[in-house]
């Protein structure tokens, strides 16, 4: 009997046996992490000296370097490109505005110069037919505008070298036909005062379906007529 329980402790059959360690759980995963890592700084480790006998490292700081450069290469002339874009943008603006300037100028000066023009049309009638006229109308003209409207002007001026100033008064008519029919109108003008030369104009809204054939202008002194002058349209 002893021999037969001997014998299935030594053999296959005998009941199978479990060994434990006596270290607690927490401690062994300690033990491992330790380990793992010991194993990862000696890995780290061989793989930098690698990269430094091989030479790997050193050229990969300098393209590093290169590269940084080159960027702060492209970061300067993209910069230097925006102020030339922003000074154009300057420039055409201040560009256009100085034509802007310009065309106004221009127009103010062919303004200007067809006054002086109309000027000279009457400053080149100030010479009289005789010199013993004390005042006289030079260059009445008139000009029908739109059909409604009637732009007139007159130059009264006295041939006499300092001349005393003449006080009077200027009359301007328009005759012509309103629906068919003979028509006239008086233009209110006022009171005159002048020494050498003046010039006098003025507008006239007239009425609808008026023809204007005929313009006349009158200069009176009290009851004395001094000058007449009519143009027909």
């Amino acid at each position: 009997m002893r021999f037969k329980l001997l014998r299935r402790r030594l053999t296959i059959s005998a009941p199978r046996m479990a060994v434990r360690s006596a270290l607690p759980w927490p401690l062994r995963w300690a033990v491992a992490a330790i380990m793992l890592g010991f194993c990862a700084a000696i890995a780290l480790w061989a793989f930098e000296f690698g990269k430094s006998i091989a030479g790997l490292d050193s050229g990969a700081k300098e393209e590093l370097l290169r590269l940084r450069a080159d960027a702060e290469k492209l970061r300067f002339e993209r910069d230097k490109a925006q102020s030339v874009v922003n000074t154009s943008a300057s420039l055409l603006t201040a560009e256009k505005a100085a034509q802007d300037r310009l065309a106004a100028t221009i127009k103010t000066l062919e303004a200007e110069n067809r006054q002086l023009r109309d000027d000279l049309g009457f400053f080149e009638k100030l010479l009289p037919a005789s010199g013993s006229e004390a005042v006289a109308i030079r260059g009445l003209q008139a000009e029908v505008l739109a059909g409604t409207q009637l732009r007139w002007q007159v130059l009264l001026i006295q041939p006499v070298k300092n001349a005393a100033e003449f006080r009077g008064k200027l009359e301007v008519k328009l005759a012509g036909t309103l629906g068919g029919k003979p028509w006239m109108m008086d233009v209110p003008v006022g009171d005159l005062r002048f020494r050498q030369y003046r010039r006098v104009e003025g507008m006239v809204d007239l009425p609808q379906q008026a023809v204007v054939k005929n313009v006349s202008a009158k200069v009176v002194e009290g009851a004395v007529t001094r000058a007449v002058q009519s143009i027909p349209l």
